[in-house]
């Protein structure tokens, strides 16, 4: 195996604020600790969290880098104490706590998963995040099943395209909410069996009038605020809520009578400030369930664009603007 070297190129948070705060540093390469191993980085995933990071509002959980990044690809080039050393030499995606933005990242090993075949370092370094998250709210904690119905916002997003592509690979249908009528056009273009212009039609009485009335059963939300009331409307009897982040705001008032009444359930997660142990468990069930599927060319992610590592305040505002459709990731190295 190839020297490391002793130093690394960085994106770091200069100060909390815009995309310019994301600045080029030199930092010594990390050593991965007992479990880990250390990914030389080919491309970078670039997701919402990251934006937030950068504004000050969502700092790194305790013994985290504090670099933004949450999901690379590369390869794997050092393990440290107690690590899985068949993982050496092997191309890998990983989910991580930060630092994805960097030429070298330390993952907990049980959080990386094989490249599937056939996808580029891009594509891969897109999955993590996104398919953890979408896996674990939808799959697990929605327990969504075939045949049924999703009601997801965001519908162009990183998490609602990756959505429209499970979902569509275990016979759910999805209704997705967008912002304009060129993203329902690409939502449906991407799989989505309905998509709901939220600036031009009241999207509860759209999902209702979609499913006869009957509501649908599950709602992956990342608006929170005004939304939560609306999006229980939306549910059919036993129903299930699961909240991902909130937008517009964390507080929101609902009718409890409703939530009783119909048998409705209320839940949600946050990813990043759970245990290696619990991730790693989460990348076992992935890996048995979704990627032999994968492996068989079922699903891609959709791919927005790609940004040089120096470019990633470009990439951040790209993000900011609305515009994307799908992912937008850092291309690091080769």
């Amino acid at each position: 195996m190839t020297s490391l070297p002793a130093e690394m190129t960085v994106i770091a948070i200069r100060e909390p604020g815009g995309p310019e705060v994301l600045v080029p540093e030199t930092r010594p390469v990390p050593q991965p600790g007992p479990g880990e191993v250390l990914i030389r980085v080919a491309a970078a995933g670039v997701n919402r969290p990251d934006v937030i990071q950068r504004m000050g509002f969502y700092p790194p959980p305790p013994g985290a880098s504090d670099l933004p990044g949450l999901e690379v690809a590369g390869v794997v080039v050092a393990v440290g104490p107690a690590g899985d050393r068949e993982l050496l030499g092997q191309s890998v995606c990983a989910l991580v706590a930060g630092g994805g933005y960097a030429e070298y990242c330390v993952a907990p090993g049980g959080s990386c998963l094989p490249v599937p075949p056939g996808f580029s370092m891009e594509e891969a370094a897109a999955l993590p995040e996104t398919v953890f998250t979408v896996w674990h709210n939808l799959f697990e904690r929605g327990y969504i099943r075939d045949g049924e119905t999703a009601l997801i916002h965001g519908g162009t997003s990183g998490i609602g395209t990756t959505a429209i592509g499970l979902c569509n690979l275990f016979g759910i249908r999805t209704i997705v909410t967008c912002g304009s009528a060129d993203k329902c056009a690409a939502a449906t273009a991407l799989g989505a069996t309905h998509a709901i212009d939220y600036s031009a039609e009241d999207y509860v009485e759209a999902v209702k009038t979609l499913t006869g009335g009957k509501g649908v059963e599950v709602v992956l939300d990342m608006v929170g605020g005004d939304y939560v009331p609306r999006n229980i409307e939306c549910l059919a009897d036993d129903g299930r809520h699961v909240s991902i982040a909130f937008q517009r705001g964390a507080k929101a008032e609902i009718d409890v009578s409703q939530i009783m009444r119909r048998r409705l359930t209320l839940t949600g997660s946050t990813l990043r400030a759970r245990s290696a142990e619990f991730k790693a468990l989460l990348a076992d069930e992935i890996h048995r369930t979704l990627w032999p599927r994968l492996s068989e060319g079922g699903w891609k992610p959709a791919m927005d664009q790609s940004f040089p590592l120096a470019e990633a305040a470009a990439a951040h505002a790209r993000m900011q603007a609305g515009a994307h459709v799908g992912k937008i990731v850092l291309k690091v190295g080769g």
